[in-house]
C-alpha cells in the first residue's frame, strides 16, 4: 500500500492521466506512480524528460543505450525493484537472458570488459560508495574517458535514487536482495 495518498485516475492532469492509460493493467508500479504524483506532475514530468533522452543515448549523451540499461538492470537487482528489472528500456541492445540474469553474473556473462567494468562501478555506487578509491577510479578510468565516467555515474546514481524513493513510497513491488530478510 502506498505511503502517499494516490489520486483518483480521472482527476489526474493529461501528462499523468497519459502515463496512466499507458500503463499495462498489470504495471501498477507505473500507474501507482501517476497516481502519487498528482500532487507534483511537473516535477515527475521534467524528471522523465531529463532522464529518457539519457538513458536512450540521444544527442549530448556519450554512452550507448546497451551500458546504460545492463547497469539500470544491475541497480534494479540490487534496490530490489521487480517493476524495474521486468521493463525493458533497450530491448534491441540487451538480450533477455542478460537483462534476466546475466546482469547478476557478469563474471560468466559473455559481457565486454567496458561493460564488466560498468556494472562493477554500479554495484559498487549501490553498495559501498564510501570504498570507492583511487585505484578503483583508475581501473574505471582504463573503459571510460572523464566525460563519460561523469555520464555514467550520473545515470546510476538517478537510478538508484529513482528506485529507491518508489519503494520507499511503496509505489514499486519491491523484494530487497540485500539486508536483514535477504541474502540469499
Amino acid at each position: 500500500m502506498s505511503r502517499v495518498p494516490l489520486a483518483d485516475p480521472q482527476d489526474l492532469p493529461p501528462f499523468l492521466k497519459t502515463m496512466y492509460d499507458g500503463a499495462g493493467a498489470e504495471d501498477w508500479s507505473t500507474r501507482h506512480c501517476a497516481r502519487a504524483f498528482a500532487a507534483h506532475p511537473d516535477i515527475l514530468e521534467r524528471y522523465l524528460a531529463f532522464y529518457y533522452p539519457f538513458h536512450a543515448s540521444e544527442p549530448g549523451s556519450l554512452l550507448d543505450s546497451r551500458i546504460k540499461e545492463l547497469v539500470r538492470l544491475r541497480i534494479a537487482t540490487l534496490n530490489g525493484c521487480k517493476t524495474c528489472k521486468a521493463a525493458r528500456l533497450a530491448p534491441d541492445d540487451v538480450s533477455e537472458q542478460e537483462a534476466a540474469v546475466g546482469v547478476d553474473d557478469s563474471i560468466h556473462s559473455e559481457f565486454s570488459p567496458r561493460e564488466r567494468a560498468a556494472l562493477a562501478l554500479a554495484e559498487q555506487m549501490a553498495l559501498d560508495h564510501h570504498g570507492f578509491d583511487d585505484g578503483a577510479m583508475r581501473a574505471l578510468r582504463q573503459h571510460f574517458s572523464q566525460a563519460e565516467t561523469l555520464e555514467l555515474m550520473m545515470m546510476i546514481g538517478q537510478y538508484i535514487g529513482f528506485g529507491r524513493m518508489l519503494a520507499m513510497l511503496q509505489l514499486e513491488e519491491t523484494r530487497c536482495p540485500i539486508g536483514p530478510e535477504g541474502n540469499a
